[in-house]
C-alpha cells in the first residue's frame, strides 16, 4: 500500500515515520510513504502556497494552482470539470484516481469523523493521497475537484494536517496485511469488527469483546501478578475460558458505559449485554 502526502511542511514527517511498527512496514515493503513538498509545485520567486480569503475574513487559504500540480504529479485525475457557462457539470466516463484503486483525502476540521470503520474502508485501496491543510484551509475547488473524502480526526483545530496525516497513516498502515506480527491484533481491540467479519478460526481465544463490534477493549494485565498492592483479577487466572469471556465482556462493557456510552447507543447488544447494564448501572445508582 502507498501513502502520498502533500504539505509545506515535509520536515515533519523526518523521524516520526522512522519508529516502531511503521518503520518495519517500509523495510518490508508492505508500505511505502511518500512525502511532497508543496512549495516545489509553484513558480514565483517567493515560492507562494496561500493568498487572502475573497470576501474577506482572517487568515489565509491554500491556493489551488500549486496543489493542482502536485496531484497531477502523482496521476491523479480531475474528477468533475466545470463548463464555461458554470451550468452544466460534465464528469469523466473514466475516473483515473478510483480506476488506480486510490482514494485523495482533504485533512480539515470540516470533514467527516475519522473512525476505525473509515480505516478499514482504506485499508482495502492501493494508494491514499493525504493533502495536508494549512492557515484557514483549502481552496474549496480542491475538494470538490480532486478529493474523494474529507476527514477530520477530532472535534478540535490543528495548525495544520500534518499530524492528522501521520495518524491516518498508522491507523490504516496496521490494517495491511501482514504488517502486524499477530493478524489478529488488528481485529481484537477497540472499535475492532464484529465477531461475524473476522475471517478464520481462533479456537480458545476469548473473542468478548466483539460480539457487538465497535466497543471500547477490556483491561488487560501482566506479570506481576501483584503490584502496588493490586493484584490482577483472579478469573483472568484460573485458565477458565468461559468466565474469562464473561468477565471481559462485562469490564467493556463498563468502560465503554463509563468513558464513550455513545457507543452503546449503535452497538448490537445480546439480552446477556442488556442484563448486565442494568447490574452496571443498578450498581451506580445504589
Amino acid at each position: 500500500m502507498q501513502f502520498e502526502i502533500i504539505t509545506i511542511f515535509p520536515g515533519f514527517f523526518a523521524g516520526i515515520f522512522e519508529h516502531g511498527i511503521v518503520r518495519r512496514a517500509q523495510a518490508e515493503g508492505l508500505v511505502g510513504i511518500g512525502v511532497h513538498d508543496l512549495r516545489a509545485f509553484t513558480h514565483d520567486r517567493h515560492r507562494t502556497v496561500d493568498d487572502r480569503p475573497f470576501g474577506g475574513g482572517e487568515g489565509m487559504v491554500l491556493k489551488p494552482e500549486p496543489l493542482a500540480e502536485a496531484l497531477n504529479a502523482l496521476g491523479v485525475a480531475v474528477k468533475t470539470k466545470c463548463a464555461q457557462n458554470q451550468k452544466q457539470v460534465l464528469r469523466s466516463s473514466q475516473d483515473d484516481t478510483a480506476k488506480s484503486g486510490a482514494r485523495v483525502i482533504l485533512l480539515s476540521a470540516q470533514g467527516r469523523p475519522f473512525t476505525q470503520a473509515v480505516a478499514r474502508e482504506l485499508a482495502k485501496v492501493e494508494r491514499v493521497v493525504l493533502i495536508c491543510g494549512r492557515y484557514e484551509g483549502v481552496d474549496e475547488r480542491i475538494n470538490e475537484l480532486y478529493c474523494d473524502m474529507e476527514i477530520s480526526i477530532g472535534d478540535y483545530v490543528l495548525s495544520g494536517g500534518e499530524l492528522a496525516a501521520a495518524v491516518v497513516v498508522d491507523t490504516v498502515m496496521r490494517l495491511v496485511p501482514g504488517v502486524l506480527g499477530n493478524e489478529a491484533s488488528g481485529e481484537f481491540e477497540s472499535f475492532g469488527v464484529a465477531d461475524e467479519e473476522i475471517s478464520g478460526s481462533q479456537e480458545g481465544v476469548p473473542r468478548s469483546q466483539h460480539g457487538a463490534g465497535g466497543l471500547l477493549d477490556y483491561p488487560h494485565y501482566t506479570r506481576p501478578a501483584e503490584f502496588e498492592g493490586m493484584r490482577a483479577p483472579e478469573v483472568l487466572m484460573n485458565g477458565d475460558h468461559s468466565q474469562i469471556r464473561r468477565w471481559r465482556r462485562e469490564q467493556q462493557l463498563r468502560k465503554t458505559l463509563k468513558n464513550r456510552p455513545d457507543l452503546l447507543q449503535g452497538a448490537s447488544l445480546s439480552d446477556e449485554d442488556k442484563r448486565l447494564l442494568k447490574m452496571i448501572d443498578s450498581e451506580s445508582a445504589g
